[in-house]
C-alpha cells in the first residue's frame, strides 16, 4: 500500500512538471494501467521488452503530454492504430469527460485494450476492432459520430496519419500526432503547429494538424 501511495503520488509530481494537474484517481488509474503493461502486453510483444525498466517515462508520461492538445470543448477523439493503448487509454484515464475510440485492427491487441478497459472500469473508452479506413468509411455514412481529435502515436509519418484522421475527423478536427525525438519541423503542412510540452528528458513535439 505504501509502495502504491508512493508511486502515485510520483506519477502526480512528474505529471505537475508537465503543467499537468492529475487527479489522484486518474493517478491511481494510471499506475494501475502500467501494471497491466507490464504484466499482459510485455509478454505478448505488445511493449518493447526494451522499454521494461521505463514504461511510466517511456509510455505513460510520454501518452500524458497530449492532454495538453485537448481544448475545454473537446468532447471525443480517436486513437489511431492504438496498440496497447498509447496514448488512447492514457488520455481516457486522465480525462474521463472525454470520449475515446480506441482503433485497432489487430484482433490480439484488441483483446489487451478490452482487457484493460473491462478490468480498469474505463466508461469512457470502447474499442473498435478495425482499420482506421473503415471507421472512416462508417462516419461518412453517419454510423459512427466524426471526432474532434485524433491521437498517432508510433504509427507512421505525419502525411499518412493526416490522410488516416482527416474522413474520421470533424471540419476543425486536429491531428494529435507524435514527432521522434530526431524529427525535425522544416515545412509543415498548411494548418500544422508544434507543441512541445516540457518536464520530459525524452520524446519528440507533438504536431497539432487541424482538418481544412
Amino acid at each position: 500500500m505504501k509502495h502504491q501511495l508512493q508511486a502515485v503520488d510520483g506519477l502526480r509530481s512528474r505529471a505537475a512538471a508537465m503543467g499537468l494537474d492529475l487527479p489522484p484517481q486518474a493517478a491511481r488509474d494510471l499506475i494501475r494501467f502500467e501494471e497491466l503493461l507490464r504484466g499482459e502486453a510485455l509478454p505478448r510483444g505488445f511493449v518493447s521488452a526494451s522499454d521494461a525498466p521505463r514504461l511510466l517515462e517511456r509510455h505513460i508520461l510520454d501518452s500524458l503530454r497530449a492532454v495538453r492538445a485537448v481544448e475545454p470543448e473537446d468532447r471525443s477523439s480517436v486513437d489511431l492504430g492504438s496498440g496497447a493503448g498509447l496514448p488512447g487509454l492514457v488520455l481516457a484515464l486522465a480525462l474521463p469527460g472525454l470520449d475515446v475510440r480506441l482503433v485497432e485492427p489487430m484482433r490480439r491487441r484488441a483483446g489487451f485494450l478490452e482487457l484493460v478497459v473491462e478490468r480498469l472500469g474505463i466508461r469512457n473508452a470502447r474499442v473498435l476492432v478495425g482499420r482506421a479506413e473503415d471507421l472512416g468509411r462508417l462516419v461518412a455514412a453517419g454510423a459512427e459520430p466524426a471526432a474532434d481529435l485524433c491521437t498517432a502515436r508510433a504509427l507512421g509519418p505525419l502525411e499518412r496519419c493526416a490522410a488516416l484522421a482527416r474522413p474520421i475527423l470533424r471540419p476543425g478536427g486536429r491531428l494529435v500526432w507524435f514527432a521522434g525525438a530526431g524529427w525535425s519541423a522544416g515545412a509543415l503542412p498548411a494548418g500544422a503547429r508544434v507543441l512541445v510540452p516540457g518536464g520530459l528528458e525524452s520524446g519528440g513535439p507533438l504536431v497539432i494538424m487541424a482538418r481544412q
